[in-house]
């Protein structure tokens, strides 16, 4: 498995054997389900989407 992110930084896995759907790209990690969801968790600390998290900075 790889773990993948997209334009809005929001992450996924995806089977390593397979090219990311459209829109999404590998993030660099990778290895068992267990494994890429643990690095996810670890990275992946606003859940917001990037639009969304600028709009609400911009207005801070």
């Amino acid at each position: 498995m790889i773990v993948v992110i997209n334009d809005e930084g929001q992450y996924s896995i995806w089977p390593a054997d397979r090219e990311p759907p459209a829109g999404w790209h590998a993030e660099g990690a990778a290895g068992t389900e267990e494994e890429c969801l643990r690095h996810i968790d670890q990275v992946w600390t606003d859940m917001r989407p990037r639009t969304v998290r600028e709009a609400h900075d911009a207005y801070r």
